[in-house]
């Protein structure tokens, strides 16, 4: 019998750093977004170029920046520039590859929430808003979301379409005008989903060691579909988790 030796938090983050190239362009969330793209750029992605919304191009910080304003972040990029820059440069006209986005609320067509739950003028609760993510989502080449699965999170309709996704389902982008390919793979503590490529619509395309799809289908608050050519994640290498839990201090 084989013994366990990494999380769910874990081997989400991992999957989700697979999923950047290096010397890829990458504009990073804070958060999980941020820890996984620090782990790509320490083992298979050393060229990873990490972008931040506070205009830091190129950081290569040394430990996880608490927050945009960290100054790990300037002392450690190739250059700082004005966040009008950052978005009218570099995000808006397609120069970035990947954006890596957090949620607290995504819907079957992987529209992003991160406003208010419940209604927008008498929210139950009230989140941080929408910062970059609507232009991220908007511009990116592609997006990736990384976010822990449940039936809170992953809702049928999101309460409110903070960054959109592909909308309501094929041609929403287009008619909306916007010029990324938008979430093309949301990665969870339970497994991998992807847009179908027809309907749009999130498709359950792998699932994580000791995770079946019964227990992804009971997260989800619609009735997922399943790939037909279902994977299996790859286990965290031992080098993979001595990084990731050095940058988060659980070593």
């Amino acid at each position: 019998m084989t013994t366990v030796t990494w999380t769910a938090d874990e081997i989400m983050t991992v999957t989700a750093a697979r999923s950047l190239r290096d010397r890829m362009a990458c504009f990073v969330g804070i958060g999980l977004p941020s820890t996984a793209a620090n782990v790509a750029r320490r083992t298979h992605a050393p060229g990873l170029w990490m972008i931040y919304e506070s205009g830091t191009l190129g950081a290569v910080p040394g430990h996880l920046p608490l927050s945009i304003g960290d100054g790990i972040l300037a002392e450690t990029a190739d250059t700082v520039v004005s966040v009008p820059e950052v978005f009218n440069y570099w995000l808006q006209p397609g120069r970035i590859d990947v954006g890596f986005l957090g949620a607290a609320q995504i819907d079957r067509y992987a529209n992003i929430n991160t406003t208010v739950i419940g209604d927008y003028d008498a929210p139950k609760v009230r989140l941080p808003g929408a910062g970059g993510a609507p232009e991220i989502a908007a511009s990116c080449r592609e997006v990736v979301v990384i976010m822990r699965q449940s039936t809170r999170a992953f809702v049928d309709r999101v309460d409110f379409v903070t960054s959109v996704g592909h909308g309501a389902g094929p041609g929403d982008r287009e008619r909306l005008g916007l010029t990324g390919a938008g979430p093309m793979r949301v990665i969870t503590d339970l497994g991998v989903m992807e847009p179908h490529p027809e309907t749009r619509e999130l498709v359950l395309t792998g699932v994580h060691p000791g995770v079946d799809v019964a227990a992804v289908r009971a997260a989800t608050g619609w009735d997922l579909a399943v790939s037909d050519d279902l994977a299996l994640t790859p286990e965290p290498t031992t080098e993979e988790l001595a990084v990731l839990r050095e940058l988060t201090g659980s070593a």
